[in-house]
C-alpha cells in the first residue's frame, strides 16, 4: 500500500459541514478504487477546536449522517441510480395530485352550485381514487413503492452498509433517529449495531460491502477487531465481486487508561491502525484548521479576514503533523522565522540565532 503525498496540491477547506462529509465520501471512494482488494481507511473529523464541553461522538454526528449517506449512495451498485427514480417519482406524483386537487375543488363548485351529493366510489367526477392514494403514498414515503395490499413488507435483499457503534444505546438511537422523518436521506440498506452487542458476534455479514467503526474506543478495540476480521472473512468466503471497504471515523483505540503505550498498544498499532490509510482529516483549531483529503497533502490553515475565503494557507506536509509541531509553525510563521509561498511551501528558511536557541533551551527546561 502506498503512502505517497501530492505536495503540489494543498487540500482546500470544505464549504460546509456538508460539503466536509461529501469531501470524506469521494476520498473514500476513490482510495477503495485505488486498492484492489479489502481496503481499511480513516477519517477524522473534529471541529469543537478543542472544546470538550459535549464528546466527540455528539459532535460529530451531523457529519457522520451525511457522510454514511453520501458514500453508500456512491459505493453501493444502483443504489444512486434508484434514488434518482425515487425523486422522480416524487417530482411527478406532485404534479399528478396537484392536478387531482384542483380538478377536486372544480368538482366541488360544480357540486355546491347543483345541491347534488356524491358517493365516493373508485372514481368521482372522473377522478380515480386509487391513483390519488397512490401519488399521496409515493410522497409519504419519499418516492418508494409501497404495496399497501400486501401485509407483508419486501426486505431489502441487496449489499449491506452497516456503521459499528461503541454501544447498543447509541445504535439503537440511530435507527430511530437517523430516517426521513428527522430530515435524514439514509438509505434502506444502512443497518447500525453496537461493538459489542451479542448479535454483532453471531448476525451474517457476507452481505456487508461498506462497514463503519464510528468513534471505536480503546475498550472496544478488542470487539471492533474480531468483527473486522469475522466480516473480511466472510465476505471473501461469499464470492462476491463487490470490494469490502471498512472505514473508521474518529478511533480513539489505544490510550493510557485502557491498552497503555506499551507491548499491548503497540501490537494494535501493528495489526490494525497504522494500517489504515487516512483518506480525510479536518481538525478545526482556535486560529485555524488543518486539512487533508487523500491524495493530497496535509495543510495548514490561518484565519485571515483579508482573504477571500477567510483562511490564508501557512503551510503544506508530507505527514500528519502532531499538536505541537502544528503550534510551532503557526508561532513560526507569524514571528517571521519562515517565510511560505503560495502553496504553503517553505521559503528563505532563516537558521536560528543564538539568542533563539537559548531562549528554545530554557523554555525547555521550564516545561520539565
Amino acid at each position: 500500500m502506498s503512502s505517497s503525498v501530492d505536495l503540489d496540491n494543498p487540500t482546500e477547506l470544505p464549504d460546509s459541514l456538508t460539503d466536509a462529509a461529501e469531501r470524506a465520501a469521494n476520498s473514500c471512494y476513490e482510495y477503495s478504487k485505488y486498492e484492489p482488494l479489502e481496503a481499511r481507511c480513516r477519517v477524522d473529523f473534529d471541529t469543537s477546536a478543542g472544546d470538550e464541553t459535549f464528546p466527540l461522538i455528539k459532535t460529530s454526528t451531523e457529519f457522520m449522517q451525511n457522510f454514511v449517506s453520501c458514500l453508500a449512495y456512491r459505493y453501493v451498485p444502483g443504489l444512486q441510480e434508484e434514488k434518482q427514480k425515487q425523486l422522480q417519482r416524487v417530482a411527478e406524483a406532485r404534479v399528478a395530485l396537484q392536478q387531482i386537487l384542483q380538478q377536486e375543488q372544480t368538482t366541488d363548485d360544480d357540486d355546491d352550485d347543483s345541491g347534488s351529493d356524491s358517493e365516493e366510489t373508485t372514481t368521482v367526477a372522473g377522478i380515480d381514487i386509487e391513483e390519488k392514494r397512490k401519488y399521496m403514498s409515493i410522497l409519504q414515503n419519499n418516492g418508494k413503492i409501497v404495496d399497501d395490499s400486501s401485509d407483508t413488507k419486501t426486505e431489502y435483499d441487496g449489499p449491506i452498509v452497516r456503521v459499528y457503534f461503541p454501544d447498543e444505546g447509541n445504535a439503537a438511537l440511530a435507527k430511530r433517529d437517523w430516517t426521513s422523518a428527522n430530515g435524514v436521506d439514509m438509505p434502506d440498506c444502512v443497518k447500525f449495531n453496537g461493538c459489542g452487542g451479542v448479535v454483532s458476534k453471531t448476525q451474517d455479514v457476507s452481505k456487508d460491502c461498506l462497514i463503519f467503526f464510528f468513534c471505536p474506543k480503546a475498550s472496544e478495540s478488542e470487539q471492533v477487531e474480531e468483527i473486522l476480521y469475522r466480516t473480511e472473512l466472510q465476505h471473501s468466503q461469499s464470492n462476491s465481486t463487490q470490494q469490502l471497504l471498512t472505514v473508521f471515523v474518529n478511533p480513539i483505540l489505544v490510550d493510557m487508561g485502557v491498552t497503555g503505550f506499551g507491548m499491548a498498544g503497540r501490537m494494535l498499532r501493528e495489526r490494525l491502525i497504522d494500517k489504515l490509510m487516512g483518506v480525510y482529516y479536518l481538525r478545526t483549531l482556535q486560529w485555524g484548521a488543518l486539512t487533508r483529503k487523500w491524495p493530497n497533502s496535509y495543510t495548514l490553515w490561518e484565519e485571515d479576514t483579508e482573504e477571500d475565503g477567510g483562511y490564508k494557507l501557512i503551510r503544506t506536509l508530507p505527514y500528519l503533523p502532531s499538536n505541537p509541531e502544528v503550534e510551532d509553525i503557526y508561532d513560526e510563521v507569524n514571528s517571521g522565522k519562515i517565510q511560505i509561498d503560495e502553496n504553503g511551501k517553505i521559503i528563505n528558511k532563516k537558521g536560528p540565532s543564538a539568542l533563539d536557541k537559548f531562549g528554545d533551551f530554557v523554555n525547555g527546561m521550564m516545561r520539565l
